[in-house]
């Protein structure tokens, strides 16, 4: 998720990557507060603690650091460290990125103290802000502050800084170095931060605590504040189910399925589950375990010959397992399903995979790969049915061995189907960051690799497969559905996040105050997503809602149950209204240098259209006060917006698709040329006029 703008989650994102990418394609798996290493999955059985040990292996010991003042952090072991007078230095192994710690002092105010801190480092740091924002303090600060600063898309830098105050103390956290870096690298800039803590500082833990039941009043303020969040995040409609092993503690809608009509959104109301998908992928690929049709650690190429990435040798290394670990190697690639659904298909989707290439080491780090835990399904799938088409051998499957006999009878990958029933409408930001309806032809572009993100399901029938999760692989009459080893080996974890996450196999692990959550998230255009289950105390959830702003009101609903069950702090609700906050800061920041409608005289130097070899043409349309870019199966209008370096680049401004920027390259006068990047790739578009 899951990279939302805010605080802890800001200072993840990735400088110059497309709005659109950041508010809506993070899934789950971006920058979300995550666990730590040491604790075992929550009472596994030997088989999967054994597991576990395998899976981490050779994987070095962070290393906690000292400051000055005596604040800590950890650092991935692979980086050095270098103790400066007022703070230290931390560098990637490849000597390409640097985050540097700095401590000043804090009664000047956070922005003067963050320009203090530049001014030590980089004396000649002269960047522009972009957006900038105070949130709660958390973990012993009194207060945290974050700033990004404005870069040209040339340049594909991340340029940002963090400070977080206890006191009179400042300590200020700068990055400025190459975007790729930074992106390949997040989960270890993740756990810095994470992990940063005052001296002296003793964090409050659920661990020991009793969980209290959740009674008739806790339940009540839970639904009241989960409809106050919903409207604090301008969000159009929730559907929640809330549950224990007992029984369902809340399953309703709050508000409604489209804004401006007024019929609600109830527990059976269909949404795009996106990335949740996954985790019932995973499900699948573990009855196909127990049934003997591979192991875990079968290599892919046994189960399908033609499986391919872009390495022969990393190919010939992927087992089962690693298709839906995150910790290939394998980086984020999501343009080209994004810009080519129209004309592909799940075996084109493969295809593809097969020109895509490591960048990290494989096993090392956390990189999130939609494509390759689409392939994890259909070949899945392919071991039961060889012949026919590969997308509807996974869906046949998929019904047949998951939905139908968990009962959930309205999920499906039919977009007809789901659109002809009870369905919530996606919603996203407009200019004015107000949440409106949005076209729902973007969200056709998960059809090819649909295993990765493409269910529409409703918390009812989705709560069905969490509770099984609860259960460990019983149907609510205890028949087994799957074996408890083979349901908890996807718990493994299989490469860290942060400082208090990993990723498993199509779950998330996070260990929020020491108690164990399992979850996933989700996120596709004008939806958001999230299931969570407290194995220790015996409650899941699910939260599905209709609007890019919905991430936060699923993290704070999670958060807000923990905080009742156990007795915490009451810091959910705060957390939320300051993401709200910091949203429309980085937002509004964006869009300030937008022209809306575009520069005449930058218009004019377009050609017609243009073509690049993976994602396709792009068709240009100029009208009198607009320009609007063709891409196949979606299209937006476009503003122009002058780069730092004196160039242009025309940004994406429908709601839904904002922030998708395509940088000109002048020929003779004319724009021969368009450049989009994500933060590992770069796309160049030439022009198909003569």
């Amino acid at each position: 998720m899951p990279v939302i703008p805010g605080s802890k989650l800001m200072f993840c994102a990735q400088n110059g990557l497309a709005v659109a990418m950041l508010l809506v394609l993070a899934t789950a798996a971006g920058c979300v507060p995550r666990p730590a290493a040491t604790r075992a999955p929550e009472r596994a059985s030997p088989e999967v603690v054994a597991s576990m040990a395998a899976s981490t292996e050779g994987q070095p010991a962070d290393r906690q650091v000292t400051l000055p003042s005596g604040a800590t952090l950890k650092v991935a072991a692979d980086w050095t460290v270098t103790a400066v007078k007022d703070g230290l230095t931390l560098e990637d192994p490849e000597r390409q990125l640097k985050v540097e710690l700095v401590e000043v002092a804090a009664s000047v105010g956070m922005n003067d103290a963050i320009a203090a801190a530049w001014l030590r480092r980089r004396p000649d740091f002269d960047r522009q802000e972009l957006a900038s924002s105070d949130s709660p303090g958390r973990e012993g600060w009194d207060l945290f502050h974050w700033s990004r600063y404005k870069t040209s898309p040339a340049e594909a830098r991340r340029v940002s800084a963090f400070a977080a105050r206890k006191g009179a103390l400042a300590v200020v956290v700068l990055i400025d170095g190459p975007l790729a870096a930074a992106q390949r690298r997040s989960s270890q800039i993740a756990l810095v931060q994470d992990s940063l803590r005052p001296a002296g500082y003793v964090r409050e833990t659920y661990i020991g605590r009793t969980p209290r039941p959740l009674n008739a009043a806790r339940v009540a303020s839970l639904k009241a504040f989960i409809d106050q969040m919903r409207e604090a995040a301008d969000v159009p409609g929730v559907s929640v189910v809330l549950f224990d092993k007992d029984a369902v503690l809340i399953e309703q809608g709050f508000g409604v399925r489209e804004r401006g009509w007024p019929e609600p959104v109830t527990a059976d109301s269909l949404y795009i589950i996106a990335s949740n998908t996954k985790s019932l992928t995973t499900l699948l690929l573990a009855r196909l375990v127990d049934e003997g049709r591979f192991a875990w650690d079968t290599p892919v190429t046994q189960i399908y010959p033609a499986f391919r990435i872009g390495d022969p040798d990393v190919t010939r290394r992927i087992l089962l397992k690693h298709l839906v670990c995150a910790c290939t190697g394998l980086p984020r690639q999501d343009f080209e399903w994004l810009f080519t659904f129209e004309r592909s298909s799940p075996q084109g989707q493969l295809d593809v995979l097969a020109t895509m290439k490591p960048t990290t080491e494989f096993g090392a780090l956390y990189q999130y790969s939609n494509p390759l835990a689409s392939a994890a399904g259909y070949i899945g799938a392919r071991s039961l049915k060889p012949d026919g088409e590969l997308g509807q051998a996974y869906d046949d499957i998929m019904r047949d061995k998951v939905f139908r006999p968990l009962g959930m009878d309205r999920t499906t990958f039919s977009f007809d189907e789901a659109l002809r029933t009870d369905h919530a409408s996606p919603h996203s930001w407009d200019m004015s960051l107000r949440n409106v309806p949005i076209d729902m032809g973007l969200n056709h572009s998960i059809i090819p690799v649909r295993p990765a993100g493409g269910a529409w399901s409703s918390v009812r029938d989705y709560a069905r497969y969490v509770r099984l999760e609860l259960a460990r692989g019983r149907l609510p009459d205890g028949a087994p559905f799957v074996t408890e080893k083979n349901l908890l080996a996807r718990r493994v974890p299989q490469v860290r996040v942060g400082e208090e996450s990993w990723y498993g196999m199509g779950l998330s692990l996070e260990d929020v105050k020491g108690i164990r959550v399992v979850s996933h998230g989700g996120s596709m255009f004008g939806y958001k997503s999230n299931f969570f289950v407290v194995p220790d105390a015996g409650v899941g959830g699910v939260v599905l809602t209709n609007a890019d702003s919905g991430w936060n009101v699923t993290r704070a609903v999670m958060r807000r149950t923990l905080e009742l069950i156990y007795d915490g702090k009451a810091e959910a609700e705060e957390d939320l209204l300051s993401a709200v906050r910091e949203s429309r800061a980085f937002l509004m920041g964006a869009q300030r240098d937008w022209k809306v409608p575009p520069e005449a005289s930058e218009v004019k130097r377009l050609v017609g259209s243009f073509r690049n070899a993976a994602l396709g043409e792009i068709v240009v349309r100029a009208g009198q006060d607009d320009l609007v870019f063709q891409f196949g199966g979606w299209k937006s209008r476009m503003a122009t917006r002058l780069n730092p370096d004196g160039t242009t680049s025309f940004v994406s401004i429908d709601p839904g698709v904002r922030g998708f920027e395509f940088h000109a390259a002048a020929a003779s006068g004319a724009y021969r040329r368009l450049t989009v990047r994500d933060p590992q790739h770069t796309y160049e578009y030439e022009s198909s006029d003569r």
